[in-house]
């Protein structure tokens, strides 16, 4: 049990903010892209994807699993996206720093989806049985270089809070 819920349902709870947290973190980045800050979608994704981190902590463990890595990073990625929007109102180099975060917090989300639906979907385990497998190498390979593209794009292309209300 973890906070009254049994571990099946904490799960549930962990997955579905997570994958509400993908959902509005792509929402949001596209409008970067396009020039625009959706502060709802920015504001659902941020507080989804901190949630989705702090519960993956919570479950039972032995050790530092990858898991742990990616949710203590993906923390380290999202105060500094936080500050950058709330606290500095996206000015001068905090404009980049929110961009280049909020993107990179965002491509950890996407990679323990791959990494988890890899594990758990029998048809994609069959492929790919192990991380070290070709499948998932090249799969997680393919959403490096989409998020690489997207980071760029949104960084180019969002100019802050001046251009998103014009």
């Amino acid at each position: 049990m973890i906070f009254g819920l049994s571990l099946t349902t904490f799960t549930l709870l962990h997955v579905v903010l997570s994958l509400v947290g993908i959902v509005a973190g792509l929402i949001a980045i596209f409008g970067l892209i396009s020039g625009k800050l959706l502060p709802g979608w920015t504001a659902i994704y941020l507080l989804t994807t901190i949630l989705t981190s702090l519960t993956g902590f919570l479950f039972p463990f032995k050790g530092v699993t990858p898991g742990i890595v990616l949710g203590i990073l993906s923390i380290f990625a999202l105060l500094p996206a936080i500050i950058a929007l709330y606290g500095r109102r996206l000015s001068g180099r905090w404009r980049g720093t929110f961009v280049i975060t909020a993107c990179l917090a965002l491509y950890f989300n996407v990679f323990v989806l791959f990494a988890q639906l890899f594990a758990k979907v029998p048809e994609l385990k069959a492929i790919a049985p192990t991380p070290a497998s070709p499948a998932f190498g090249i799969t997680q390979s393919i959403v490096t270089a989409v998020f690489a593209v997207l980071t760029f794009l949104a960084f180019r292309r969002f100019r802050g809070l001046q251009q998103a209300r014009a």
